[in-house]
C-alpha cells in the first residue's frame, strides 16, 4: 500500500485542515494568503486543486511543519 495516495485521493481540504486542527484564517496565515481563498477552495478534493497551490498546502495538511518544533 502506498501511503500518500489515500491523502490525496478521497478529502476535501476542509477536512485535511480540520484534521489537523487549523482553522481557515490559520491555515491562510501559514500561506500567506487571505482566508477568502481557502475559504473558496475549502469544498474541493486536493486532487483538484491547481499544482503550486497543492504543493504548498500539502506539507501543511499532512502536518510536515510540526517535525521541525522544538519543545522546551
Amino acid at each position: 500500500m502506498f501511503f500518500g495516495l489515500e491523502f490525496k485521493d478521497k478529502k476535501t481540504i476542509k477536512e485535511l485542515r480540520k484534521n489537523q486542527n487549523l482553522t481557515a484564517k490559520e491555515l491562510a496565515g501559514k500561506l500567506k494568503l487571505d482566508t477568502v481563498d481557502i475559504l473558496k477552495i475549502d469544498n474541493q478534493r486536493l486532487r483538484d486543486i491547481e499544482e503550486p497551490l497543492r504543493s504548498k498546502l500539502i506539507p501543511i495538511l499532512r502536518g510536515d511543519y510540526m517535525d521541525n518544533m522544538t519543545w522546551l
